[in-house]
């Protein structure tokens, strides 16, 4: 069966609350519900993290590497500086989808950037959950190796 992470960074865990006009009043829990009924329907198992610190997920990203296991990741806020995420998804050899429940295009333009993006497979912004799926089907699929 094939397995997938689903890597969520910073203020994830606060869904729900946070900003409910941009990320809606679904929460993480309601996310993590979400991907893996659809990881299910597709015979995928995915397993959810959520940290708010640049170490735990940096772990996560090495640890998929070593098991042979695709990513979906929204780092977040550390999407638009931390190169140490950056580094660390480059150097695993699976792919790894990025995605962010706004269209980080249309908002600030600090969060227009992305250190990530240039060493995901792929980047879907601005769906919501749906995102998530998305990425994971393209995964699933064969669409990003």
């Amino acid at each position: 069966m094939k397995r997938i992470y689903v890597i969520n960074g910073p203020n994830l865990n606060r869904l729900g609350l946070r900003e409910p006009d941009v990320y809606g009043h679904k929460t993480l829990a309601d996310l993590e519900e979400f991907i893996e009924m659809k990881g299910k329907q597709h015979s995928c198992e995915v397993h959810c993290f959520q940290s708010n610190s640049e170490g735990q997920i940096i772990d996560w990203i090495h640890e998929a590497g070593d098991k042979n296991i695709s990513m979906i990741i929204n780092p977040g806020a550390y999407t638009h500086y931390s190169y140490a995420i950056r580094d660390a998804i480059a150097s695993v050899s699976v792919p790894v989808m990025e995605v962010h429940i706004s269209n980080v295009h249309a908002r600030e333009s600090f969060r227009q950037h992305s250190v990530t993006a240039a060493v995901a497979k792929g980047q879907i912004v601005g769906l919501g959950f749906k995102g998530y799926e998305l990425a994971l089907l393209a995964l699933l699929e064969g669409e990003v190796e």
